[in-house]
């Protein structure tokens, strides 16, 4: 008798096999997808409603008609829309810049969907830095975003993450930058 899927899936993820990876052996195993995707979330810790969260919103485009030998292609599909990101629980700081975050985004006046997309799975996993990074590396938009709004958000988002100990020294960069644009915004709205 086999054990559970679950610990299958810890088995793989122990030995150095990534969370795609992992799916995929199971997946060919079983012929189950679904079972084969929830093990792999369960042995990542990731809470159980959660892990039925995300897999249903795949379920239809991704596991519900498996064909033979694109276990492969599925598991990375999976891992590539966060189906296998491990939530980080976020410091009281932490939430304070996600909701900085939000509010720089709202600021922006329009989002890629992509982008977005990256937005959350970093916020999911706690990578505010990437997150941090990617904003302000981002342009709000010209006719519906608000500059002046956007990058001072940013600056105390920034201020809040070189707080933090040991930050990124990427962060000082990006901040320092920040401020000349909210300054430049500023000056440009009067």
């Amino acid at each position: 008798m086999l054990p559970p899927l679950p610990t299958l899936a810890r088995h793989a993820l122990d030995r150095g096999h990534t969370p795609a990876e992992t799916y995929a052996i199971l997946a060919r195993r079983t012929g189950e997808p679904l079972p084969a995707a929830r093990a792999v979330c369960l042995a990542l810790a990731i809470p159980h409603a959660e892990t039925t969260t995300r897999l249903n919103e795949c379920y239809d485009a991704l596991l519900a008609n498996p064909r033979p030998g694109t276990e492969a292609d599925t598991g990375e599909l999976l891992e590539a829309l966060g189906v296998f990101d491990v939530p980080k629980a976020l410091t009281a700081t932490e939430l304070a810049v996600v909701e900085h975050f939000l509010a720089a985004i709202d600021a922006m006046g329009g989002i890629r969907a992509g982008h977005q997309h990256g937005l959350a799975r970093w916020f999911t996993t706690g990578n505010l830095t990437a997150a941090y990074l990617s904003l302000t590396a981002a342009r709000p938009l010209p006719s519906t975003g608000d500059p002046a709004r956007y990058w001072t958000t940013l600056v105390t988002a920034g201020e809040l993450l070189t707080a933090e100990p040991a930050p990124d020294p990427r962060i000082r960069t990006a901040l320092a930058q920040c401020r000349s644009r909210a300054a430049r915004a500023s000056s440009a709205s009067y």
